[in-house]
């Protein structure tokens, strides 16, 4: 989202000034954040992730994060967020929003499901190692549902990540170690077929 407001010296605002800055914080506020944000969702539950917010009071930017499991449903989010920048927009005449939804990474399930050889071989590979596979939905993007989409299936594979992207995010030597084992036995899984 862009808002533009109209910038003028603060000592000649009155009735001039547009901040586009409470523009954006009525836009964040006006979403629903009581329900449909990631710390208030879990499991396969739909979000609206406010990512980042810039600018100074002249013009500001607002990217999001929309995640469903089901395409309609991810459709009828980016609807919402449009109509939420519609609405403000409508109480500031002078301002300029605008509001751009685009793709970033869609549920590779889509295509997993019509050829399950590359989980199929993944859960062999981990087995081949004492590890017993187990699936979970993951609600962000990964660079696997980006090369699923472009034709490469690639399921997520564990790596031993914890508090991925916190403050106190760490992994193990030992878990990279075995993530590195289970991808060798996987290529070679693959290299007959």
């Amino acid at each position: 989202m862009r808002i533009e407001g109209v910038s003028i010296h603060t000592g000649q605002a009155k009735d001039k000034l547009v901040n586009a800055l409470h523009l954006a914080a009525k836009i964040v506020m006006t979403l629903p954040h009581a329900t449909l944000t990631p710390e208030t969702t879990d499991g396969r539950q739909r979000f609206v992730h406010v990512y980042r917010m810039s600018g100074p009071a002249a013009a500001a930017d607002i990217v999001l994060i929309v995640r469903d499991f089901d395409d309609e449903l991810l459709a009828a989010q980016g609807r919402l967020v449009t109509q939420v920048c519609e609405a403000v927009a409508a109480t500031e005449p002078r301002a300029t929003v605008t509001c751009e939804v685009t793709p970033q990474y869609r549920n590779m399930r889509n295509w997993l499901e019509k050829d399950m050889r590359p989980v199929d071989l993944a859960r062999e590979a981990c087995r081949m190692h004492g590890i017993e596979p187990f699936s979970t939905p993951t609600r962000g993007g990964t660079d696997g549902s980006r090369l699923t989409e472009l034709g490469v299936p690639t399921p997520n594979l564990f790596t031993g990540m914890q508090n991925i992207h916190g403050p106190l995010e760490w992994i193990s030597v030992q878990d990279m170690r075995r993530a590195t084992e289970v991808c060798i036995s996987l290529a070679q899984l693959w290299c007959p077929r």
